[in-house]
């Protein structure tokens, strides 16, 4: 099998898979009542999407899990077992961030209300998970603490500093990701875009190719595009944290794979944008007591109540990650 095939077939076995698995998990979730909570600041219009069925990220982190299982054998009977370790952590990292955004969304389902853990709680879980990863990264990856800046192209000896810039990137992206899964289809769209990049990344990016990020990426995209199938506008289930706490680590693992790990702070803009949007809000409303910079934070829900539709915003934001990853092509080393 050629890498170019099991590239490809590492995306279409988990978009399958997801499909497939959705169809049967989405009247399991509603029978077990399992939709989602709505909160009352939201916009006015959300409260039809209230009772949706959440956690459906499962089908495609179930998908994803077992596609690399299969790829991770096959590589590493091909070209040794120590090939795939990258792989096999990143999919980790993800799966045990997942596990976080499970018992988050069991909380809000058990509260009956978007809130289930509390900030402090989940940050702290995802420090402990971005925390194991860098380990992993060190004692078995032996990674270079050597950080690699875009289109300068200079790379500064940061020593165990590298760890300290590594955890913020990793937490930071991941919380982002959360954030942004804020509307039909959206959450889902942007990673695809940068998932096929580090695809693109792995073939042509650099002097060697690097295949198990090109499957990682592969199966990402994959995965998040049969989840598309069922949360495109109207979406008939949502991800919940379970699914986008999955897609935020692995997209951040994915740019460690890389060897250029702030090159997710350009394919991941919208993230980025997302998260200093509700950042700027908070500070903005306490420093002018109680006014507001937008109408809503995340900024999704401000272009909503701008009067943009659901699918303009999934198509405007969606266009912009991918002009941010044609970008970031001239930031690879």
């Amino acid at each position: 099998m050629t890498d170019i095939l099991l590239t490809l077939l590492s995306a279409l076995v988990p978009f399958v898979l997801t499909v497939l698995i959705l169809k049967k998990l989405i009247p399991v979730l509603k029978s077990k009542k399992m939709g989602q909570p709505i909160l009352e600041i939201g916009p006015r219009w959300h409260k039809s999407k209230e009772g949706t069925p959440t956690m459906g990220g499962l089908s495609f982190i179930i998908a994803i899990v077992i596609s690399c299982i299969a790829a991770s054998v096959y590589l590493g009977i091909k070209s040794g077992f120590e090939t795939v370790v990258p792989l096999i952590l990143t999919v980790a990292y993800g799966v045990i961030c997942a596990m976080i955004g499970f018992i988050d969304d069991l909380a809000k389902l058990r509260k009956k209300q978007n809130e289930g853990l509390s900030a402090k709680q989940k940050f702290a879980l995802q420090i402990a998970a971005a925390a194991l990863y860098l380990a992993g990264l060190h004692f078995f990856c032996h990674i270079s603490t050597a950080l690699y800046i875009p289109f300068i192209g200079v790379e500064l000896e940061l020593k165990f500093a590298y760890y300290v810039i590594g955890l913020f990137l990793l937490v930071g992206i991941d919380n982002s990701v959360n954030l942004t899964d804020g509307i039909d289809g959206l959450a889902s769209s942007v990673t695809f875009a940068v998932s096929v990049f580090f695809v693109l990344a792995a073939y042509l990016g650099g002097e060697a190719q690097n295949i198990p990020l090109a499957v990682l990426g592969a199966l990402t995209a994959g995965g998040v595009l049969g989840f598309l199938v069922y949360n495109f506008y109207p979406a008939r289930v949502f991800m919940g944290d379970t699914g986008s706490l999955f897609l935020g680590a692995v997209v951040a693992g994915a740019a460690f794979m890389l060897g250029n790990p702030l090159i997710v702070v350009i394919v991941g803009l919208i993230y980025i944008i997302e998260t200093a949007s509700v950042m700027l809000q908070v500070g903005y409303f306490k420093l002018t007591h109680g006014k507001r910079l937008f109408k809503m934070a995340p900024i999704h829900h401000h272009f909503e109540k701008s009067g943009f539709s659901e699918i303009g915003i999934v198509a405007l934001f969606t266009g912009i990650t991918v002009l941010c990853c044609a970008i970031a092509w001239f930031g690879l080393k």
